[in-house]
């Protein structure tokens, strides 16, 4: 929605005044119903909400508030995809206003009706494995062709690929970033913030102008888990801001899911705490829909599981070499261990299968085999 001038002013005092905060703005609007109502309270109606130093505080417009009115006002006529969801807009997210902090305006930069849509949150390391990676890109697919919005938070590692997974599919993507919408971060992700722009929504709780400030990050966890039905795990260490996230999907009665690994890997480490706290373990994007609402129409979802390769793609030594890789990343010496093959036989077979995409060359001269579609 495009507000006038004055009232985007006093949208910009109220939520930008020291020591007000959003939970505190948020509802002193229940109680006024605009924030220019709010600064006609008397201070006895203010007594109710605020102490005497944020009466004061309220009281004075921010020394910054000109420049931050003259940046938003440009911003927002910049570009026709640039705009503002307010907390009361009838379109505001049903799901996402039914959580307990829910954000009082939002800045919009895309498709704004995909707010709205059905959507799963896709989330996880941002150092994942070849095969998390692999796995969060064609789940995110697979998902957004049976018509799920894939949600997530443009960092590198799990959320870039969720993001590109989702931009292959109908359904289309949101990112929900821990900045202002003027800025780019990470950086490594320009190309992709500007595709996602494009076909589908990136959203910032965050004044224009906010730096990546470490504390911000796992505060926007709570649009990304209020916004979906559910939330997928797919690599997780036991501390990580994926879990934080999963733990709010929870307490907001969404759905929670995990993708299994390796009990060799700590990136398995937080999925497996989730599956044993009550997430449902996930092999394909089947397992993730069937505990979900019906999205209407019959779903085509794309093959997102660890399906070994057929007997057409590959020779039969290399059909062996991969099966008795397994999935688990391997050193070259466990490797010839278990092949019994020469060193240089077996280095040449890799190097094959990592030009056919079926194999991943991690740090220390490791191996780890990717599950192919």
């Amino acid at each position: 929605m495009m507000l006038a001038r004055d009232e985007l002013a006093a949208w910009l005092r109220l939520l930008e005044t020291p020591g007000i905060g959003w939970d505190t703005a948020r509802k002193l609007l229940m109680q006024a119903g605009s924030p220019q109502a709010v600064f006609d309270m008397s201070p006895a109606q203010q007594d109710e909400y605020l102490t005497l130093k944020q009466q004061q505080a309220l009281r004075e417009p921010p020394a910054h508030l000109p420049e931050q009115l003259d940046k938003t006002w440009a911003w927002l006529h910049a570009d026709p995809s640039h705009d503002l969801m307010l907390l009361g807009d009838a379109d505001y997210p049903p799901a996402l206003l039914q959580t307990a902090d829910p954000p009082a305006l939002l800045y919009l930069r895309g498709r704004r009706a995909l707010l709205t849509a059905p959507s799963l949150a896709v989330v996880g390391s941002r150092s994942p494995t070849p095969q998390g990676r692999d796995n969060a890109e064609a789940f995110s697919q697979a998902l957004s062709e049976a018509g799920l919005v894939i949600v997530s938070g443009l960092a590198l590692g799990v959320d870039g690929a969720a993001h590109q997974g989702a931009l292959k599919g109908a359904a289309g993507t949101i990112a929900v970033v821990g900045t202002g919408l003027d800025s780019i971060y990470p950086r490594r992700h320009a190309a992709l913030t500007g595709t996602i722009a494009e076909q589908g929504l990136i959203v910032s709780e965050y004044p224009l102008g906010m730096p990546p400030l470490s504390q911000n990050f796992p505060r926007r966890n709570r649009i990304i888990a209020g916004l979906s039905l559910g939330c997928l795990v797919v690599e997780a260490a036991l501390k990580s801001g994926s879990l934080i996230t999963a733990r709010l999907a929870s307490e907001a009665g969404r759905e929670v899911f995990a993708i299994p690994g390796s009990i060799h890997s700590p990136l398995s480490h937080g999925c497996h705490a989730l599956i044993r706290l009550g997430a449902k373990l996930v092999e394909s994007a089947a397992d993730v829909l069937e505990e979900l609402p019906p999205l209407g129409g019959p779903p085509a979802i794309a093959a997102a599981t660890d399906a070994a390769p057929g007997a057409n793609e590959f020779s039969r030594d290399q059909q062996q070499l991969l099966v008795r890789m397994g999935y688990d990343p391997i050193s070259l010496d466990g490797l010839q261990a278990r092949c019994g093959w020469s060193a240089a036989d077996l280095s040449a077979a890799l190097l094959e299968l990592e030009m056919l995409g079926a194999v991943a060359r991690l740090a220390g001269q490791r191996f780890q085999r990717r599950a192919l579609g």
